[in-house]
């Protein structure tokens, strides 16, 4: 034991500093790699008493992110004083988690499936999370809510002394300002910048054992990747003759109409329920920004229209052309082929991002509905 210590050591102090994360580098870990199957912005390496999770810099090729120490909180494992010394710059998170600040609501649905929603001791953007558990614990006071995720209330994290927080990066975002300051990890929540639906889904596999639910995250994340693939390839036998129907995205938002990328998850899963996209051959893995007349001229002709909105209701076709009267000149709006996903009704995207058997579903639903897999369960059909 001391000579991999001692053997460790040394390949820490030959790994040349400044790949993000205060400069710390722990690719070279020594341990037995976790075979990811899909996700490519995640690494995790088990070794002897911790394990290492490297997060990709998704904006900076060859970046880290940042690097996580996963270390067991009964002192079973590597002493802290001397993982600092192997792994100087990353940060030292005690697993399992009890009582976690959760700013996102995609991230509270999956600790809830995962069997830990008891370890979520504030969450924040409360307005925008549609869990009534969630809800009813800020009620009672189980769980604190922590005002805007973007403007955290530093007091209430303070009082609530939290074992790690859970955050969204952005790109040129500048840090996370005071709550850097708390000493308290920062679980930064890049999932949403994986190059693949399942890709995403799998970081789940990262989160299960931040609280202690490695096996539950292993056998959920199974059961998505075989119904994911179950749907992929009935989506892809078709029984009709003619060409494959084609989708149109989203709506406007204000003067810009935001599509998803041909690289981007939803723009894969399109392909994946095998319909035609007018921007399939993007590379962008993001979103488009895109003004009305461009999206009129690409997509005019798309035999069908999803869009995510947000209202108290549904939206009727015609409460859409009051918003813009150019929608008439879409042929999917024309044959009343328009869906709609009321984002403030359903759980779209609390369930999604971890689940995209379920959207990919709805997309085979409404494109292929010779196959009989029944009624979509977040896009709805719009009515007049």
């Amino acid at each position: 034991m001391k000579k991999l210590f001692f053997f460790a050591v040394a390949v820490a102090l030959t790994i040349v500093a400044g790949t993000g994360c205060k400069g710390v580098m722990v690719s070279n870990a020594v341990g037995d790699t976790l075979q990811l199957k899909y996700a490519e912005r995640i690494k995790i390496v088990e070794c002897d008493g911790y394990s290492v999770v490297t997060l990709a810099d998704p904006w900076n090729m060859g970046k880290t992110l940042h690097a996580y120490l996963l270390v067991p909180g009964d002192g079973s494992g590597a002493s802290d004083d001397s993982l600092k010394v192997l792994h100087p710059g990353a940060t030292i998170v005690h697993t399992p988690l009890k009582k976690a600040l959760i700013a996102t609501s995609v991230h509270c649905a999956l600790t809830d499936e995962l069997g830990a929603a008891d370890a979520v001791g504030g969450v924040c953007d409360l307005q925008y999370i549609n869990l009534p558990w969630v809800k009813e614990g800020v009620k009672s006071g189980k769980i604190r809510d922590c005002g805007s995720a973007l403007s955290p209330t530093i007091e209430t994290i303070i009082d609530l002394a939290p074992d790690a927080i859970f955050l969204s990066p952005f790109q040129n975002s500048g840090g996370y300002g005071r709550v850097s300051e708390l000493n308290i990890p920062v679980i930064e929540t890049a999932d949403y910048m994986e190059t693949s639906p399942l890709g995403r889904a799998e970081w789940m596999r990262f989160y299960g054992m931040l609280f202690g639910k490695e096996q539950q995250a292993d056998s959920l994340f199974a059961e998505v990747d075989k119904e994911y693939g179950r749907l992929k390839a009935e989506g892809g036998m078709r029984k009709d003759e003619g060409g494959k129907k084609t989708v149109l995205m989203d709506k406007l938002t204000g003067s810009v109409w935001y599509v998803p990328g041909g690289k981007s998850t939803i723009g894969q899963m399109i392909s994946d329920a095998d319909i035609g996209y007018a921007w399939s051959e993007d590379e962008s893995s993001g979103s488009l920004s895109l003004p009305f007349e461009a999206v009129l001229e690409k997509a005019m002709d798309a035999d069908i229209w999803l869009f995510r909105y947000s209202a108290p209701h549904d939206i009727t076709s015609k409460e859409l052309l009051s918003e813009k009267a150019g929608y008439s000149q879409f042929r999917a709006f024309r044959e009343g082929n328009i869906y709609g996903c009321n984002n403030s009704l359903n759980t779209f995207y609390e369930d999604t991002p971890f689940h995209p058997e379920r959207l990919l579903r709805d997309f085979i639903c409404i494109a292929h509905p010779e196959k009989n897999l029944g009624e979509p369960k977040y896009f709805i059909k719009v009515k007049k």
